[in-house]
């Protein structure tokens, strides 16, 4: 364990274990991406697009690599120069349209454009976090940094490769409830975001107004809940609960852009009220599409619902750092938008299947 020459920053192993540990975590995201397409669009392209199975391998795999090969050769040297973080966080964003684009491709086009999307996903983030274990541990131990990258990695390819066989044997390729999945997910990422960072965004007023703000958010989803359950009943659940989505995404928008403290923690509240809905109906609307399997679904929405609130608010620090906190904010209301267009899909989805 050495000290870096000219700063106080210890390195090691040891003394950054925590940040190391979260590293690998995120290899083994970017590992997770690689093993669950991999597994799926073989199939995706013989079973749903009628391709030969050469004809597919060929053309998913070279937009891969060849995008993945050019970025990995200029991920470092952008890393050096505008720092490893902005990197990383660009690496993510080119990623999140993947499995979207997966799940809805209409052709073969699509597949290969998101094979290329992904290329430079696993270029940017693979290559970057690989630098930010060396600079954590040093270069004395280089070696036990991309080996645990590279193991990590890979482990992670291998068990969601599997599991996604294990998911797409049992309920289809691109079945219909994934996508209430999705869309639970992507709320609560967005409520439980929105909550975490208010009183910081809002932080040029007095804390007592910061926090005044916040309550008036939460009561406002406690109001849309009670709303919404005295009078959801009234309409389809469905477009009931896209329409308040959007309609929050519109809100939060607005909240995040108007210049106006008063108009824009009127707004914060008025996103609660359209927000209030979404959690409790996204799950009725899984029981009612699938009464047999309602435990399932709803303890799939669950599990979905806790990824949601535990990786986006947390990113939003990494974004507050890197492009500020208005664009993680933003970023809430771009949260809602995918969950409505979500549920939008998973209509015309199950419809298809019924």
């Amino acid at each position: 364990m050495a000290a870096h020459p000219g700063s106080a920053i210890t390195l090691g192993l040891r003394a950054n274990a925590g940040q190391f540990a979260l590293l690998v975590g995120v290899s083994a995201l970017v590992g997770g991406m690689v093993g669950q397409e991999r597994a799926i669009v073989p199939l995706l392209a013989v079973e749903v697009f009628g391709l030969p199975t050469a004809t597919a391998a060929l053309a998913f795999l070279v937009a891969f690599g060849l995008t993945k090969a050019v970025t990995n050769l200029v991920a470092g040297a952008l890393a050096d120069r505008v720092g490893r973080k902005p990197v990383l966080v660009a690496g993510w964003l080119i990623g999140l349209p993947v499995p979207f684009m997966l799940i809805l491709a209409p052709e073969w086009g699509w597949v290969v454009a998101a094979n290329i999307l992904l290329g430079v996903n696993q270029g940017l983030t693979w290559s970057t976090t690989v630098l930010m274990k060396i600079d954590l541990v040093g270069p004395r131990r280089r070696g036990l940094a991309l080996g645990l990258n590279e193991a990590s990695g890979y482990l992670a390819v291998a068990v969601v490769a599997f599991l996604t066989g294990v998911i797409a044997d049992s309920a289809g390729l691109r079945p219909a409830p994934f996508f209430l999945g999705i869309a639970i997910a992507a709320f609560v990422a967005a409520e439980v975001g929105v909550s975490s960072w208010l009183v910081r965004f809002l932080d040029p007023a007095p804390l007592t107004t910061a926090t005044l703000a916040l309550s008036l958010y939460w009561a406002g989803l406690t109001v849309g809940r009670l709303v919404s359950s005295a009078i959801a009943d009234r309409f389809d659940h469905l477009r009931f609960t896209i329409t308040s989505v959007l309609v929050m995404a519109g809100l939060l928008v607005v909240a995040v852009l108007v210049p106006s403290l008063p108009l824009s923690i009127a707004a914060f509240a008025a996103a609660g009220v359209a927000a209030g809905p979404g959690f409790p109906m996204i799950v009725a609307i899984g029981g009612e599409h699938y009464p047999e399997r309602s435990a399932a679904v709803g303890g799939t929405l669950a599990g979905m619902a806790v990824a949601g609130s535990t990786i986006y608010p947390p990113a939003m620090g990494l974004l507050s750092a890197t492009v500020g906190l208005a664009v993680a904010m933003l970023g809430t209301a771009l949260m809602a938008l995918f969950a409505g267009l979500a549920l939008s899909t998973f209509g015309r989805v199950a419809g298809r299947a019924r």
